[in-house]
This record gives C-alpha cells, structure tokens and sequence, in this order.
C-alpha cells in the first residue's frame, strides 16, 4: 500500500463535492476539485524538473493555492520546504544553501532580489503570488489534472522544516510521510473530528501549527476550512457562525476576548478551541471559559515531534497543563544531567518517543545523535513534570528557548547581531511574560564608555538582519548583566527583576 501523505489524506473520504476549502473571496473548492488541482501543481512541478526526494521551498503568502503546492509536493514524492514570509534575504541564503532545493517558489514582488540566490544553488525559480497569481499557477492551470500519485515509504521524507539552533544555525527537521499522517490520525481520534467539522484556520502554514496539525486533521477527517489568509477579528466573526471549531495561538484568544462580539450565545453552536505553539496563560483560559462556556484545549507539541500531548477531549481541561500523551506516543521526564526517569510531580527534562518524532536534522547526523537516547526516546530540550493525575505541565525550556505568538526564537541569534553593533560591550537576550504573544523577546544592552545608543538605533539596524517576530519588543540598557560565580550570565535574574515589564 503506498504511504505517501498524500494517498492517506484523501483516501477515504466520503464526498467528492464536499466543500474542502472555503475562502474570503468566496472560493469555495471542492475535495474533487482539490485533488484535481493537486495533480495539475503535481504535474507542473515534475516539468520544473522536482523528481522524487527533492525539496521544494517555498516562501510565500497564505493561499489556497499555496496549500495545493503542499500537497502536489508530497503527491509528486517531493519533500516540502515551507519557510517564513518574514525571513530577510540573509536568511533564506542560508536555508537555500543548506538545503539545496530542486525548486525555489517566492512572491514576484521579490524575485528580483531572492531569484539570484537560488540560481546560485542550482535551484529553478517560481512565483506566486497572495492572491493566487504567478507563473506557477498559470502553469498549473492548463497542465494536465491526472496524476499518479508517487509510492512512498513510511520511512521516506515528506517535509522539513527549519528550527532555529542555539549556536544561531538553523536546524532542518526531517519529517516522514509517516511522522505527519500519524500524527494527524491521533488528533483526528483525539479531537472527535469528523466529516461534520467546518475550521476557523487564521494560522500561517509555514510552521507545524498551521500547516500540519489544521490542514492534515481536516483533511484527513474530510471537513471543511475557512482558509482565512491572517487573523483578523472580523474576519473571524464573519466565518464563526458556520464553524465548529478553531485552532490558534494565545494572541489570538486574547484579542478575541478583547471585542464586545464574542459572547456565550455567539459561540454556543462551537465544538472545540485549541490553542498552541506557545503558553496559554491561565487567566486567558478562565477569562474565554466564563465569557464562552467553552474551555479552551491546550496541546504540546514541536516542530521535531509534531504533537506529543492534549488535554482531554472529555475529561476537564486543566489550565496550564497540555493534558495527556496522545495515543501512540509515549513521554517521560528524566533527569537532565543522567538522564534517569524522576517521579510523579519532579521537574525533569520532557523526552518522547512514538511515530510522530522526527528522523533526524537534515545533514547533521552527530547532531541527531547527540539528541536521541539509546532506546528512542528524543530529548525535546523541554523542562516539565507529570502529576499524580497524569497531566503534563511544562514549566521551563533548556537552551533559554523564547516562544513569542507561536513562533520559537533562540536568544543566541539576536545577540550575535547585537554584539556586533558598534558601541555594544555585550547583550543578553530573554522572553517576558507577555498577554499578547506569551513571551515578548526583550533585549539587555551593556554599551561601551564612549556609546550613547538608542532603542530605535539597535532596533533599525536588527530589522535588516532578522525576521520581524525575532526583533525585540523592547531594548533596554543597564550597566552590567548579573552573573554567577562562574561567570556566566544569570538570564534567570533578568527574567525575575524585569517579569512585569509587559504587564
């Protein structure tokens, strides 16, 4: 039987004319028009010379088209490379090169300045743009819409997927064809989801969030999507009464509950809320709890394992915990340093193991290694605990990981490129507990004698290295960074002295 994603998706699903994917235009494309679009993309990328185990990557907008190039990449035996809308030129240099895509698609509006990039590697260059357009799709518009889809293994790539390292070198997560439809058939168990669910999705499709966890599901289960292209509250009230469920990020909890619209008779017909990809404060799930009726499902998962745990479907959705191993997937906390199993409610390091975890970081095989035990089990780099009701609570991250609005960000990266601002003597960077985007990345200056710097000043020469969301919500500058007697630079008194900056 073939493996390939793209078979398992669509193999079972019950109505050909359902409504697979709705959009703000008014869009409304069917399962059998979707898998007709697959093969047209599918076809156009085997003209473009993709051949099975190639990366495709791409940095686009949020479309459906967008979403059709997804599948037609797995369909075609290709492996997906998504990257961030908000990467600078600087970075996409170096996933292209690390990489080293068959096929580079990119908006038009910036193919002048990214298509030499990806000559350079070899890579042929495609456009497309938000609303659709591009060369790509009007090539994919009069190919052929037959196509057979590719036999993959269980075992063989269908996606990657960049996470930030700690040395500021990106990592390519190696995700299998595997990996992603088990996961999505643990949710489809998990979540109840069936052909009768229509979803909100505002999420990116970048990232394991929105691409993966709300595309695969719904797909999988044969529901219907409101593909909206960004959050946007009226948006999302426009589309909520035809919905039955949402999947989000806090940010978009908290907004939500900021507008006089979202009440308990608005949101009665609803039969499910998820939040992920960062913390969900406590007071966020009581407020949207006593405002809606509903209690929001918190989940846990990483760009390396796709998801790992959810509070109960049925069963009580504890606040600032993420619930209960999925089934198939199996965690333990163990001590960080011997790496021993710890009792029930002892903090420890969070390690899992099950089809849903990676096979490895793309061409770094020592690293891979070094990340996995003997017996499986993946070191996720998390620091949490297991109660006596078996609910499990994350309460830190090693390597001083920042999730700020779902997106992960490594301090090690920011201050490189502080540190090499003129006037700088050294920085250090932290995440702050913030209501909007869970942590707010905040910066720590320690100018040389002679410097007189600005906020803005470090703020403006970060912004043409770094992605948006990686830049600091704030930049402040003392005298000296704490330190312990070794030296090294106490981020844990930052985080304390400094927690109610957002507040």
């Amino acid at each position: 039987m073939n493996a390939n994603l793209f078979e398992r998706l669509f193999r079972n699903i019950p109505d050909g004319n359902k409504v697979a994917v709705e959009t703000p235009s008014g869009d409304r494309i069917t399962y059998d028009e979707l898998i007709a679009w697959s093969g047209r993309m599918a076809n156009t990328l085997v003209s473009l010379g993709v051949a099975p185990g190639d990366r495709v990557a791409a940095q686009v907008e949020k479309s459906a088209t967008a979403l059709v190039l997804y599948l037609a990449t797995v369909r075609a035996g290709g492996v997906f490379l998504p990257l961030n809308t908000a990467y600078t030129p600087a970075e996409i240099e170096y996933f292209l090169g690390d990489a080293e895509p068959a096929l580079f698609v990119c908006d038009p509006k910036l193919q002048g300045v990214l298509a030499p990039i990806a000559t350079k590697i070899g890579a042929a260059v495609a456009t497309l743009d938000p609303k659709g357009g591009g060369n790509l799709a009007a090539d994919a518009a009069v190919a052929q819409d037959t196509f057979h889809t590719v036999q993959r293994s269980p075992d063989d790539l269908g996606a990657i997927l960049y996470t930030s390292g700690t040395t500021g070198r990106s990592k390519g997560a190696m995700l299998t064809h595997e990996n992603l439809a088990s996961n999505a058939e643990a949710l489809r168990h998990a979540w109840h989801y069936t052909s009768d669910d229509a979803l909100i999705h505002a999420l990116p499709i970048f990232h394991t969030h929105g691409l993966f966890v709300a595309s695969n599901v719904s797909l999988l289960s044969g529901a219907s999507m409101f593909f909206l292209p960004r959050f946007d509250v009226d948006q999302i009230f426009a589309v909520l009464p035809r919905a039955t469920t949402m999947m989000g990020v806090p940010t978009f909890y908290v907004r939500l509950l900021q507008d006089e619209r979202l009440t308990r008779e608005a949101t009665a017909h609803m039969r499910l809320f998820v939040s992920g990809s960062a913390p969900l404060l406590a007071e966020t799930h009581r407020e949207w709890q006593a405002r809606t009726g509903h209690a929001i499902l918190e989940r846990y998962g990483m760009t390396e394992t796709n998801m790992n745990t959810s509070n109960p479907y049925d069963g009580e959705r504890v606040p600032g915990t993420v619930g209960f191993p999925l089934p198939g997937v199996l965690v333990r906390i163990t001590n960080p340093e011997t790496g021993t199993p710890v009792g029930t409610n002892e903090i420890g390091m969070i390690e899992v193991r099950g089809p849903n975890v990676f096979k490895g970081y793309w061409r770094m095989p020592e690293k891979t290694a070094a990340e996995f035990r003997a017996d499986g089990f993946f070191i996720t780099g998390d620091l949490g605990k297991v109660d006596e009701r078996g609910y499990v609570h994350i309460v830190g991250r090693g390597k001083d990981l920042v999730i700020t609005g779902g997106y992960n960000v490594y301090p090690k990266e920011i201050e490189t490129e502080i540190d090499a601002i003129p006037g700088v003597m050294e920085s250090a960077v932290v995440g702050l507990p913030h209501r909007d985007f869970g942590e707010g990345v905040t910066a720590f200056v320690v100018e040389t004698n002679r410097a007189q710097m600005s906020e803005e000043e470090i703020l403006r020469t970060l912004g043409s290295r770094l992605a948006k969301y990686k830049l600091p919500k704030r930049v402040l500058f003392i005298d000296e960074l704490p330190r312990n007697t070794m030296g090294k630079v106490q981020k844990n008194v930052l985080r304390e002295t400094y927690r109610e900056l957002y507040r």
